[in-house]
């Protein structure tokens, strides 16, 4: 069943797929700084890789988080067959896949990549030998296909076919299945050019990816192009989206709600208006980085220390002189 509605972003009309128990796995349906791809972390010196654990945790309806190693996933688990949200690194595909059988025995359907870091698609492939059809932002595709080089300068290695979605969209899109309406939002540029976050309607559930971390400072992967004021833009957007009993689930971090999404708003709009103002008055970047002007913040917003110069950086080049 197609019919339209309509989204806070756009006055466009968007497509709405029923996905019946029937459907191959194949759907039917086409529509037309701070990294770069995140990397597995290194082993520890002189010793193999620790034992990755992958946990499950129920959100709320039939949606589950999914953490192990890389971006957070989530998966919609019911009758009609598995949703998944990213894919984490392809080591941890088999615990993946083992820990949902031991929710569900329904098969593994569709995949839905939030950004192109390889944490988050990383499994791709793994996923797609499984018969999952996967489903992306057209720059996603492109920057799989033909990878931005990292900060280190280093390109990594072009996706191989079976990682790369086959479904495509440019407008919001609601897949209804196992009775919840997915709704798969693409994004303005924020953490990078070809971000989606995906709503739970009945679960209540919304999903960020990394354009919302829970911990850390704004982080926008500028080669990838990605924008912090897009990432203000995507905050405001979640905040409309979402109420006081909605479960927010950022990429990495700790699941939150809405009042962490207000929290992150007053830091971008405090820190942006701070950098705005110092480099109206003709001040450096090193002038600016001097004065600290996300310290207020910086206690309780946690995260990688590194995020936070890269966070004042990448305001500073995208805010004008005047």
């Amino acid at each position: 069943m197609l019919r339209n509605f309509r989204s806070p972003t756009s006055t466009a009309p968007t497509r709405r797929a029923r996905l019946a128990p029937t459907l191959g796995a194949a759907l039917a349906l086409a529509l037309g700084a701070h990294a770069a791809a995140q990397q597995a972390p290194a082993p520890p010196a002189g010793g193999p890789p620790p034992e990755v654990k992958v946990t499950t945790t129920l959100l709320g309806g039939s949606v589950y988080g999914i953490d192990g190693r890389g971006g957070r996933m989530a998966a919609l688990v019911g009758p009609e067959g598995v949703l998944l949200v990213d894919a984490q690194f392809p080591d941890v595909t088999d615990k993946i896949v083992a820990a949902l059988k031991q929710i569900s025995p329904a098969p593994l359907r569709f995949l839905v990549n939030t950004h192109v870091h390889g944490d988050h698609t990383g499994g791709n492939e793994n996923f797609a030998k499984l018969g999952v059809t996967i489903l992306g932002r057209p720059e996603l595709r492109e920057q799989l296909v033909t990878p931005r080089p990292g900060p280190n300068g280093q390109t990594p290695p072009a996706a191989p076919a079976g990682a790369l979605p086959i479904i495509l969209y440019d407008n919001p899109t609601t897949i209804e299945l196992d009775g919840d309406e997915v709704q798969l939002i693409p994004l303005p540029p924020a953490h990078t050019n070809g971000d989606t976050a995906v709503l739970f309607k009945k679960a209540n559930v919304l999903m960020t990816g990394d354009v919302f971390r829970s911990e850390g400072m704004p982080a926008a992967a500028v080669g990838n192009g990605g924008s912090v004021l897009g990432i203000l833009k995507c905050i405001e957007l979640f905040i409309q989206l979402s109420d006081a009993s909605t479960k927010v689930v950022p990429g990495h971090g700790p699941v939150a709600n809405r009042d962490a999404l207000v929290f992150h708003r007053q830091v971008l709009v405090t820190v942006r208006d701070r950098v705005a103002k110092a480099k109206a008055e003709g001040k450096t970047l090193e002038q600016i980085q001097a004065m600290k002007p996300t310290a207020e913040f910086d206690q309780r917003v946690g995260g990688p220390p590194a995020f936070i110069p890269q966070f004042v950086t990448t305001l500073y080049n995208e805010l004008p002189a005047r």
